[in-house]
């Protein structure tokens, strides 16, 4: 911190502990921890000090398409337009969504395709599954069993071992 920071941050300590000022929200403060969000590829920070709360958030692209209201469509059609590639191929998934089931992750956490590291995984692109478990998610140091919803063959998988997700995301798919 440089001196003329530093002396400008006492100065408003100062006029706030006399009683001249009520606290303010620091622009340094959200801009580092809007530096921390992308930093850490987060979706929201949120700190407390002092009896000031501070949120950081940002909308993503999968939450703004899942969003109803027609404020911020206006908006958000600049971000459905500068990707239109990533847009082009989202029909094929849907019209194979009719031939088999969605296995969805029941929670947020992180997906593990195999029962511990360096071991093979549950299943495979390709392998018959009928009711065992297809994955596992690490939910607040907690593992949860993924089981197979139906008998079938696994099509596709859509995640990667390690990887964050959320509620509802699709992990697979099986016929």
């Amino acid at each position: 911190m440089t001196e003329g920071k530093r002396k400008n941050f006492r100065s408003r300590l100062t006029q706030y502990m006399k009683g001249e000022t009520t606290p303010g929200v620091d622009p340094d403060v959200v801009r580092e921890l809007a530096a921390l969000l992308e930093a850490n590829n987060l979706t929201e920070i949120e700190v407390e000090r002092g009896g000031v709360r501070v949120r950081v958030a940002r909308q993503t692209q999968a939450a703004a398409a899942a969003s109803s209201n027609p404020g911020p469509a206006a908006p958000m059609a600049p971000t459905v337009a500068a990707a239109p590639t990533p847009a082009a191929p989202q029909p094929a998934p849907a019209a194979e969504a009719k031939r088999g089931t969605l296995v969805t992750s029941p929670m947020v956490g992180t997906v593990y395709l195999a029962p511990q590291p360096g071991a093979p995984p549950f299943v495979n692109v390709g392998d018959q599954v009928s009711d065992g478990t297809v994955c596992i998610i690490e939910a607040m140091k907690t593992m949860n069993p993924v089981p197979s919803p139906i008998a079938g063959r696994v099509t596709e998988i859509f995640v990667r071992d390690g990887q964050p997700v959320e509620f509802g995301e699709p992990l697979m798919r099986i016929e």
